[in-house]
């Protein structure tokens, strides 16, 4: 039985305020469903920040949150009870922010899965923007950082191989198989979920983990072709 079947059981009767005060009172053991619950809550209010939620969005929050046909009714039954309004989103990101207070890595993880979703109707409104940068400061990063986290996550962002992993275009090889290496060791599956992250927020990480191995694999093809600088 998935988490999310095990949640519309115990909750199949909830109105939004029954569903706030569940979430409240999970405790650390029950960490996967806390996470579960207020990823659903946060993807489901963000549709709605710009007043329409649009079936791009509803298909990409499925999508990166790897939601199963089988679990499509459960999720579904969360997603309309949280996004009728954006009341109460603070109090959802407020419980992710208490269960990775160190895990800063899986925090920004979620902030791009939520961006992911905001863009896919192929516009990424002030309002959404608006949305996520509270988020953000509720999550504890500062408005540099978020700046950072938006720019990679703009429509028009560049999506070149040294970006992705954060170099410039003159590093040497060994400089960017280290940065490869350094982006790996905090954004893969494997090392997230060895670290006590619920596997419902480490398998949030596989996207960006493809992305950067694929930059990685573009600059190593390239190597042959590369003159050293000077």
């Amino acid at each position: 039985m998935s988490i999310w079947t095990r949640l519309i059981e115990s909750l199949s009767a909830l109105n939004p305020l029954s569903l706030i005060e569940f979430f409240t009172g999970i405790r650390p053991p029950e960490a996967t469903q806390g996470f579960a619950i207020a990823v659903v809550a946060l993807g489901a209010k963000m549709t709605k920040a710009d007043g329409r939620v649009t079936r791009d969005e509803v298909i990409a929050f499925r999508e990166i949150f790897q939601i199963t046909d089988a679990d499509l009714p459960a999720v579904g039954h969360f997603f309309d009870l949280a996004r009728q309004d954006v009341a109460g989103f603070d109090l959802y990101a407020s419980k992710i922010a208490k269960m990775f207070d160190s895990d800063s890595d899986v925090l920004e993880t979620l902030l791009d899965a939520l961006f992911h979703v905001a863009r896919a109707d192929g516009t990424l409104h002030e309002a959404e923007i608006e949305f996520l940068h509270i988020v953000s400061n509720t999550f504890g990063f500062d408005d540099l950082a978020f700046e950072a986290i938006l720019k990679r996550n703009t429509l028009d962002r560049d999506n070149s191989p040294y970006v992705i992993l954060g170099i410039n275009e003159n590093a040497s090889d060994e400089v960017i198989k280290q940065a490869w290496k350094d982006l790996a060791r905090r954004y893969h599956p494997d090392r997230l979920r060895a670290r006590g992250v619920p596997d419902e927020a480490a398998r949030l990480s596989e996207r960006r983990m493809a992305e950067i191995n694929a930059a990685y694999d573009t600059l190593r093809r390239q190597q042959p072709l590369r003159v050293p600088v000077l």
